[in-house]
């Protein structure tokens, strides 16, 4: 770890978790601390992940993002990311959401995977991601950024749990069976209105691919997939931003539709 001393660890805590209570955005990690590195960052994130568990959440996921190219060239980076789902992240399908607990938030399609069994890696394969998946949900991903105008490199969004807000599912469970995930097309809505499409082979080429990364990557941490898991296999296209009232609905083919409101201001 370059961080230093412990404190400052903590001192990146603290302004996150203050940034999103004030919804007062701060100023870049790596521009306050330009030795920052992606592994200070997951320590960061995974002390912040551990404060909210001693409050009381529940881990019910995880997230791979920036899997997408359209993700990577709309933030400026060029490798994925992950981070963790909480209880309180979840929301149901149709479901609203308070813009008061936002920021500057934004909206993305993607598919997720409920998995039946764990998935340790390293070594994990696509192949063992369907084999390890009870069924895939259409899901929409809002995302968030603590830090101020979305002015994050990897190790900002990275520390700030993948600018992770909160995750819509769908009622659905559709096993994978025959499914091609990299050919479930995805028609994405914002208040009626068409404003992007995409496919299940913009993330890495093929969703359960992202998952197989994901497990992989958290087996450097010790950690792994668990029976039960919700993992968002990163948005189909760049994201949207959101405004009070707006009305989101993803219809991807197969899998059917998932739809969230935001409240007015």
């Amino acid at each position: 770890m370059s961080i230093a001393l412990r404190s400052e660890l903590d001192v990146c805590v603290d302004a996150l978790a203050t940034a999103a209570a004030e919804r007062v955005p701060i100023e870049p990690l790596s521009t306050t601390y330009p030795e920052l590195t992606v592994e200070d960052a997951y320590a960061i994130q995974a002390a912040g992940i551990e404060r909210r568990l001693a409050e009381g959440r529940l881990v019910r996921g995880r997230k791979a993002g920036l899997t997408s190219a359209a993700m990577q060239d709309q933030l400026g980076v060029d490798e994925p990311d992950f981070g963790t789902l909480l209880d309180d992240m979840l929301v149901e399908d149709g479901d609203e959401i308070a813009v008061d607990r936002l920021i500057q938030a934004r909206a993305e399609a993607e598919i997720g995977f409920v998995l039946e069994r764990d998935l340790t890696g390293p070594g994990v394969t696509t192949s063992d991601v369907l084999r390890a998946t009870d069924g895939v949900v259409a899901c929409i991903e809002v995302i968030d950024s603590r830090i101020e105008d979305w002015k994050i490199g990897l190790v900002d969004t990275v520390a700030d749990n993948a600018s992770s807000a909160f995750a819509v599912t769908s009622g659905r469970l559709v096993p994978v069976g025959d499914l091609d995930l990299r050919l479930v097309g995805m028609a994405f809505y914002r208040n009626g209105e068409l404003v992007e499409t995409g496919a299940g082979a913009a993330v890495l080429g093929n969703p359960a691919r992202c998952v197989a990364w994901l497990a992989n990557k958290l087996a450097q941490f010790g950690e792994a997939l668990r029976p039960g898991d919700l993992v968002l296999a990163g948005a189909l296209h760049k994201s949207v931003a959101v405004e009070p009232g707006d009305v989101f609905r993803a219809e991807l083919n197969h899998l059917g539709s998932v739809t969230t409101r935001f409240s007015d201001a």
